[in-house]
């Protein structure tokens, strides 16, 4: 018998704009977000004993391994059973997928399909705050103030890692690991795709796809 609860998961390259899309999902139909990327930073920031174990692999320049990550969300998604949730950033690869089937099952998978020239182009214009992981894009969600976060104001970076090259490969990294997640999710029913360059040209049809599913909190259609 399927859960009332709705589990939904995006999936979506770095510059996808999938953290916008995910803000305006929790807003409009009352799921927690729940971010792969804010787990990790909190556990980091806490000294757990699965942040430690983070820590010493990115120390290194190493990714995070499947199996660290996967406790990391497992022991969170377990505290939430009772809500309806949106997964970011996990399941990036297969392995992280078949666990999460061993929790729960999925209702609704989104992928985000951009141009890789979009990709590259969003990615050069993205200034971070390190601390609480807080992304500006500096065409569509600049900073009041440049190069100085919003809440804080402490300065915000440039990764390294957004330059050019670097984007190329971590574009085609994410695709590797992608694909047999998405075919998993496609051969099951679940998948939906989503194509285009502008994040508010996408947001209506995905707006569409969660309400068949769940009633909106709110009427508004984007904030």
């Amino acid at each position: 018998m399927a859960s009332k609860l709705l589990r939904a998961v995006i999936l979506g390259p770095p510059g996808s704009g999938k953290g916008t899309v995910c803000q305006r999902i929790a807003q409009n139909f009352g799921l927690q977000h729940l971010s792969s990327g804010h787990f990790l930073r909190e556990n980091l920031k806490a000294s757990t004993e699965v942040g430690d174990t983070a820590k010493q692999y990115l120390e290194k320049g190493l990714l995070v391994p499947d199996h660290v990550i996967t406790r990391l969300m497992v022991s969170e998604l377990e505290t939430r059973s009772t809500e309806h949730w949106l997964l970011d950033g996990f399941p990036r690869t297969l392995v992280q997928a078949e666990a999460l089937d061993r929790i729960c099952d999925v209702d609704l998978v989104i992928s985000l399909n951009i141009p890789f020239e979009t990709l590259k182009d969003r990615l050069s214009r993205r200034w971070i705050h390190p601390s609480s992981g807080r992304v500006y894009n500096l065409d569509f969600n600049p900073p009041q103030v440049l190069g100085v976060d919003d809440i804080t104001g402490e300065p915000l970076v440039q990764q390294e890692d957004d330059k050019p090259e670097a984007v190329a490969a971590k574009l085609r990294r994410y695709k590797d690991a992608a694909k047999p997640v998405i075919e998993l999710y496609k051969s099951r029913g679940v998948l939906h795709q989503f194509s285009g360059t502008e994040t508010n040209k996408i947001w209506p049809y995905v707006y569409t796809l969660f309400s068949n599913k769940i009633a909106p909190i709110q009427s508004k259609e984007a904030n």
